[in-house]
């Protein structure tokens, strides 16, 4: 469900509470895990509440449900979470190079129609960013209910990285968002896991 425009919520506001709203360079402790498209934050809250001593940043670009990851971070004072305002595209302007551990790509706009691929979080634009922003050893961890978007970004994911795992059928876990709890009963999960390759042109 998307959702509704909140009348009281603003970029000043949103800067009040913490959240990060210009393009800038943000400090970070390690290790570092980026949730990129986070919705209203029940993965990324759900993930800094059982790892406290890890760094955890959501990135949403929608204003009114960044506001509802800064409650669920409030009410759970999670410190360690850093919420920013902003696209996708412009995600190699917040880190320094191969400065993340882990990237999570959650539900993403599966974005169908040909013509529109280019818009996937996993065209190759994206993936080769993410090259850029982790670790030697870090990881890149790709979640949806859309089967064919799952098949089709393989193709790219492989790649630009070695694969882990692949899940076809993901058990239901702790870390969940409420996306994926509302779409289990009517189909499975998938899931790639995978880091990134040493060598690629």
């Amino acid at each position: 469900m998307r959702q509704k425009k909140l009348k009281y919520v603003n970029l000043e506001m949103l800067n009040t509470l913490g959240v990060i709203t210009d393009l800038e360079k943000i400090e970070t402790k390690k290790p570092v895990y980026l949730e990129i498209g986070s919705g209203k934050g029940q993965f990324i809250t759900s993930l800094a509440a059982s790892y406290p001593s890890n760094h955890y940043i959501a990135l949403e670009v929608n204003m009114n449900v960044c506001y509802r990851i800064v409650e669920k971070k409030v009410d759970q004072k999670l410190d360690h979470l850093t919420i920013i305002l902003g696209d996708a595209n412009h995600v190699l302007d917040y880190f320094f190079e191969h400065s993340i551990q882990g990237i999570y790509l959650n539900f993403s706009d599966p974005w169908p129609k040909a013509k529109h691929h280019k818009r996937r979080l996993t065209f190759p634009k994206f993936l080769r960013m993410y090259q850029m922003l982790l670790e030697k050893d870090g990881f890149l961890q790709f979640r949806t209910d859309h089967k064919d978007f799952f098949d089709e970004s393989l193709i790219d994911l492989e790649t630009y990285f070695d694969t882990i795992e692949i899940n076809r059928n993901l058990e239901v876990s702790n870390h969940m968002t409420e996306y994926e709890e509302k779409k289990r009963p009517f189909g499975p999960i998938y899931q790639w896991t995978g880091k990134v390759k040493e060598h690629v042109e």
